[in-house]
């Protein structure tokens, strides 16, 4: 899993610098610039905590793996909505909030899994 989460989130690190460029120069309503903004910057954090939990696997195996996968299934629920409702207009944002409490208990495992290693 650790392949896994460190990958992931690599990817996510990369693709939130891209998608920065594109919300700075872009040209789009000022409402979708802002929603863009913030999951960008979402998606950064939770590059950086995939990351840093790719490295927790060893130490606290099952709550870190929790952990992980609450990260990249938030990240696809919140901030993929936000992309696909800014860049292809399709009305998914009522998936946000379920993947930002994906992300929320993301935390809560990894801090428990800090914890208990």
């Amino acid at each position: 899993m650790d392949r896994i989460f460190g990958g992931v989130g690599a990817l996510a690190g990369l693709s939130a610098v891209a998608l920065s460029a594109v919300a700075a120069h872009l040209p789009m309503d000022a409402a979708a610039n802002a929603m863009l903004r913030d999951a960008v910057q979402m998606q950064g954090w939770h590059a950086l905590a995939l990351l840093f939990t790719s490295r927790m696997v060893a130490g606290a195996p099952r709550l870190a793996g929790i952990a992980g996968w609450a990260f990249v299934l938030g990240l696809a629920g919140f901030c993929g909505s936000i992309y696909l409702r800014v860049f292809a207009g399709l009305p998914v944002t009522f998936l946000a909030p379920y993947g930002g409490t994906a992300l929320m208990l993301g935390w809560a495992a990894l801090a428990l899994a800090l914890v208990r290693r």
